[in-house]
C-alpha cells in the first residue's frame, strides 16, 4: 500500500459530529438491553449517595467501554466522540464512572458479581453459548497475578508468578476466575473474585466454585429452554466436570464438587504417597498417546509430542471424614536430563510423572485429554489481559473488584455477540471480535425518524456484522 501521488497535501481535522469509530457497539449493547442488563442492575445494585445514582446506566457505560477495548477509567471516554450521543443516551464522563466505582463497598461488589451471573443466564437463553453441553460441560477454576506498580494500591502484595519459565515474586493483585466451556465452545466467565496479591491460589476457591457450579446448571437450563432456577440441584444436560491444577487440590474444593454432585479432575502433586501408588502400575498397563501439537517443556527445554498414560485407584485425604477414593490418572514423559543405571550397569529411562485425581466416568484416553484441556482458561486470562485487565485502574480494592466483575460481563457479552454473528467468530479471540464487529468506523445519519448507520463498503466481515445486527433487532411492526 502506498499513498496516491496525486495527494500532494493532506489535511486532518477532528470536526465531523456524525462519525463514530465503534459502530458495532449498537447491536452488542442492544443485545445487552434485550437480555435485561439494565433491569438486573437496577434490581440488585444499590450504591449510596449521589455517586450511585442511575447505577444501571453507569455499569452499562463501563461495560460498553470495555467492549471497545478500554483498559482504564480514562479510556472510557471513547464513548463520547462524534455521533455516539445520537445512538446512545446516558453516556458518562470517565471521572463520573471513576467516582461511582470508588463508592463501592464489599457488599456492592457482591451485588455486581450477582448481576454478572444473572446476566450470563439471560445471555444463554438468547444465544447458544455452550453447544455440545448435552455431552459434557467443563468448569475451570484458576488464578493469576496481575502486576501493579503503585504502592498505594489497596491489597497489593508480593505473590509468585511465572515469567519466562521462572518463578518470581511480583507486587500485584490476585484475581480468581471460574469459566464454563464445552468441547465446541469458547469459555464464558461464571464467577470472579479479586484477592490480595499475596493470597494463596485456593483462597476462597471452594465458595467461588459453588457459585460457579450453580450458575453453570442455571445456564444449561436456560439454554435448554427450561424454567429451572440457579438453585437447581441436578444438571439438565450431560456431565459437568470441574477442572483445576494442583494448587486447588484440597478437601474444601473437592468437597464442594461432591456436594454439588458434579465430577472433578484435579492435578495432584507427585509426593511420596502418589509415587507409591504409581509404583503399583504394571509396565504393560501404560498406553502411548500423541499430542495433536507438540508441547513446550520449560524444564527440559524441548518440545514433547508423545507420552504414556495409565491409571490406578487412589484414596485422598485418608484418615479424615472427607476421605475419597477415585481414579489416579498418570502421564509420564522421559526425562532426557537424567539417566540411571541398573545393577548390570545398563542405562534405563527416567520418567517424569504428572498425576490427576478424578472421578470422571470417561475412558482413560478421553479423561486424560479432557484434563489437559484445563489449559483453555489461560486463553481467557490472555484475552482479559489484552483488554480490561491490562490494568487494575483504581487505588481502591473494591473498585478494582467491581472492575473485574464488569470485565466478566463484557467478556460474556462479547462471546454472545460473536456466537450470534456466526462462524468463524463464535470461537475467535476477543481482540478479533472487537476488530471485526465492534470497532468499525461508521457515519450516522437520520431519515424519517430513523437512525441510519453507514458502514465501510466492502467490509470483509459485513455478513457477520449484519447477521448480528438483524438478530438482535426486532422485525419492524
Amino acid at each position: 500500500m502506498r499513498l496516491p501521488h496525486s495527494a500532494a497535501r493532506v489535511r486532518a481535522s477532528f470536526d465531523d459530529p456524525n462519525l463514530v469509530s465503534c459502530a458495532g457497539l449498537e447491536p452488542v449493547m442492544r443485545l445487552a438491553e434485550v437480555c435485561g442488563l439494565h433491569g438486573i442492575v437496577a434490581a440488585r445494585l444499590r450504591v449510596p449517595t449521589d455517586k450511585g445514582a442511575n447505577a444501571s446506566g453507569k455499569v452499562a457505560a463501563i461495560v460498553a467501554g470495555m467492549l471497545t477495548g478500554a483498559d482504564s477509567i480514562d479510556d472510557l471516554d471513547v464513548l463520547r466522540h462524534g455521533g455516539m450521543p445520537a445512538v446512545f443516551s446516558g453516556i458518562y464522563a470517565p471521572s463520573t464512572l471513576g467516582s461511582f466505582l470508588r463508592a463501592f463497598s464489599h457488599g456492592h461488589v457482591r451485588q455486581v458479581q450477582a448481576v454478572s451471573r444473572q446476566f450470563l443466564i439471560r445471555l444463554a437463553g438468547r444465544a447458544p453459548l455452550l453447544p455440545s453441553a448435552d455431552a459434557v460441560t467443563f468448569v475451570d477454576i484458576d488464578s493469576l497475578l496481575r502486576r501493579v506498580y503503585g504502592k498505594q494500591k489497596q491489597g497489593a502484595g508480593f505473590g509468585h508468578a511465572k515469567v519466562g519459565g521462572y518463578q518470581v515474586l511480583l507486587r500485584g493483585l490476585n484475581p480468581l476466575v471460574a469459566t464454563i466451556s464445552t468441547p465446541h465452545a469458547a469459555p464464558v466467565i461464571a464467577a470472579t473474585l479479586l484477592r490480595a496479591g499475596n493470597a494463596g491460589s485456593a483462597r476462597g476457591a471452594a465458595s467461588l466454585l459453588a457459585e460457579a457450579i450453580a450458575t453453570t446448571k442455571a445456564v444449561l437450563a436456560a439454554q435448554a429452554g427450561s424454567a429451572a432456577t440457579p438453585a437447581a440441584t441436578e444438571p439438565v444436560a450431560g456431565e459437568i466436570v470441574v477442572r483445576a491444577d494442583s494448587a486447588f487440590y484440597s478437601r474444601a474444593v473437592i468437597g464442594a464438587c461432591r456436594r454439588a454432585r458434579v465430577r472433578f479432575s484435579v492435578t495432584v502433586r507427585v509426593d511420596a504417597k502418589v509415587r507409591t501408588a504409581i509404583a503399583t502400575i504394571s509396565e504393560d498397563a501404560w498406553t502411548e498417546i500423541r499430542y495433536p501439537q507438540p508441547v513446550w517443556d520449560d524444564e527440559q527445554q524441548r518440545f514433547i509430542s508423545r507420552a504414556h498414560i495409565a491409571e490406578t485407584s487412589y484414596t485422598a485425604f485418608e484418615g479424615t471424614r472427607q476421605e475419597i477414593t477415585a481414579r489416579l490418572i498418570v502421564r509420564r514423559v522421559p526425562d532426557l536430563n537424567r539417566s540411571t543405571m541398573d545393577e548390570q550397569g545398563e542405562l534405563f529411562t527416567v520418567w517424569r510423572y504428572h498425576a490427576a485425581f478424578t472421578d470422571s466416568p470417561y475412558v482413560l484416553v478421553q479423561a486424560e485429554a479432557q484434563h489437559r484441556g484445563h489449559a483453555i482458561i489461560e486463553q481467557v486470562f490472555a484475552e482479559l489481559i489484552d483488554g480490561p485487565l491490562a490494568h487494575l485502574p483504581s487505588g481502591r480494592f473494591n473498585a478494582n473488584n467491581a472492575w473485574l466483575a464488569c470485565a466478566a460481563i463484557a467478556h460474556n457479552l462479547t462471546r454472545a455477540a460473536a456466537t450470534l454473528a456466526g462462524r468463524p467468530h463464535h470461537t475467535a479471540r476477543a481482540a478479533t471480535i472487537r476488530r471485526h464487529l465492534i470497532n468499525v468506523a461508521a457515519r450516522i445519519t437520520s431519515h424519517a425518524r430513523q437512525i441510519i448507520i453507514h458502514l465501510p463498503q466492502h467490509w470483509p466481515w459485513q455478513h457477520n456484522w449484519r447477521r448480528l445486527f438483524t438478530t438482535v433487532h426486532a422485525p419492524p411492526t
